[in-house]
């Protein structure tokens, strides 16, 4: 058994002592994506999650017909997206520094990770220089854990009703991330899910009635990325199950 940790939680690896079937682990990347593409239900998008994957690992996925990635290191992806073909959809799934934005904003197709009104209002404001519209999601503080980024619903109200947000024409807030707690209880996990899930349906109640585009949650990894989509994700992030576990 190998456990992974870092400060930030970007890097721990529980696929081993959760429930990650060890089949993934030596297939090739093709076969675990038809794999999970079959399990995956119409209408639920698949992000592979390719952060500290090689070019040709993920020429591999590519190849097979995934055109979503995710990453979450700006430097990482900047290099990588000069090396990959030209209509991959990259997302940025990791926690974006105000300073870093700029370095991404020519390219990157989504954030997920929109935790405050300063960033979002500096991705709004890089988009508008290269004339895009970057999609946003909003991550919610869903977890247990302190170590987490996110914001609580009081403070995404505020966002929402704040003048500098009305204002924004660059981004578009489709929906809300969230990172349920690292742990193999399901009974926690599938209620941090229902936590995101209650969030998404008061939100889009109350401020995003008329907006077809707001209708995605992101949530569910490797390990949870069932039970997510059991309780209404639409958006999952896989690396292990499709690259197997990192060294």
């Amino acid at each position: 058994m190998t456990i992974k940790i870092s400060l930030c939680h970007d890097l721990i690896d529980i696929s081993y002592i959760c429930s990650i079937p060890t089949i993934y682990h030596i297939m090739s990347i093709r076969d675990n994506l038809t794999r999970l593409l079959k399990e995956i239900p119409q209408g639920v998008k698949l992000v592979v999650v390719s952060k500290t994957k090689s070019v040709a690992e993920i020429m591999e996925a590519y190849d097979a017909g995934q055109r979503m990635f995710g990453e979450n290191k700006a430097q990482e992806v900047m290099s990588k997206k000069m090396l990959l073909p030209g209509d991959i959809e990259w997302h940025f799934i990791g926690h974006l520094q105000t300073n870093k934005v700029r370095q991404i904003s020519s390219f990157i197709h989504w954030v997920h990770s929109i935790d405050s009104l300063k960033l979002l209002v500096e991705v709004n404001r890089q988009a508008m220089k290269n004339k895009r519209i970057i999609h946003c999601l909003l991550q919610m503080y869903i977890a247990t854990e302190e170590t987490k980024f996110g914001l609580d619903l009081n403070e995404t109200k505020d966002i929402l009703e704040s003048p500098g947000f009305r204002g924004m024409e660059n981004i578009r807030i489709d929906g809300l991330m969230g990172m349920a707690t690292f742990t193999c209880d399901k009974a926690v996990i599938r209620k941090e899910f229902r936590i995101l899930r209650n969030y998404f349906n008061r939100l889009k109640s109350d401020y995003f009635q008329e907006t077809p585009s707001f209708s995605e949650i992101s949530m569910g990894m490797s390990s949870d990325y069932q039970m997510a989509i059991e309780e209404g994700s639409t958006m999952v992030r896989i690396g292990t199950a499709i690259f197997g576990s990192r060294s």
